[in-house]
């Protein structure tokens, strides 16, 4: 037995007329957040230091700024590598007592990875995954202008999602 609210279909209605509230490119849409949001947010101050620089000079810098890595530049601000607090412990492990007068050429990590302020920060994430860093060099135009670290991107992402699920409760709520 039909309910009593409904009406069988009659000669003049039409079918297959549906709407969709939601499709699956809206409900698993990519994040299009991108590096230059979280240098707005957190800004582009990036500290280096010369490849001729000792251990000592950059343990110190790293304690007076608070950070994790410094990039290595050469005197047009060009990246030349980077240098951060797993390698002096790494090194203080083989070295004992004579890491900290080396220098940062001897130390650094040449092979820099580096990302522009239009990559996406999806994307950005994955790379420091894959490659287990921490720290990624944002260079635009051949030059340094701001360092990104994965907390960086992981605190900006945690917004997005405070604020998605914000905006849901408000639309289902009113």
């Amino acid at each position: 037995m039909a309910p009593s609210s409904y009406q069988a279909p009659t000669l003049g209605d039409t079918t297959n007329s549906s709407t969709k509230s939601q499709s699956t490119e809206s409900n698993m849409s990519q994040s299009v957040s991108t590096v230059a949001q979280v240098l707005a947010e957190k800004g582009g101050e990036v500290f280096s230091v010369q490849p001729t620089d000792t251990i000592h000079d950059v343990v110190r810098i790293l304690k007076e700024k608070r950070i994790g890595a410094l990039v290595i530049t050469d005197q047009s601000g060009t990246p030349q590598g980077i240098l951060s607090e797993r390698d002096i412990v790494r090194r203080m492990a083989e070295t004992p007592g004579q890491t900290l007068p080396q220098s940062v050429e001897d130390l650094m990590t040449r092979k820099v990875q580096t990302c522009a302020t239009d990559d996406r920060l999806i994307d950005v994430l994955k790379r420091m995954s894959e490659g287990r860093f921490r720290h990624m060099p944002v260079v635009a135009g051949g030059r340094l202008c701001g360092m990104i670290t994965i907390g960086d991107v992981v605190q900006f992402r945690l917004k997005e999602l405070e604020y998605e699920a914000l905006r849901m409760k408000q639309m289902i709520v009113g």
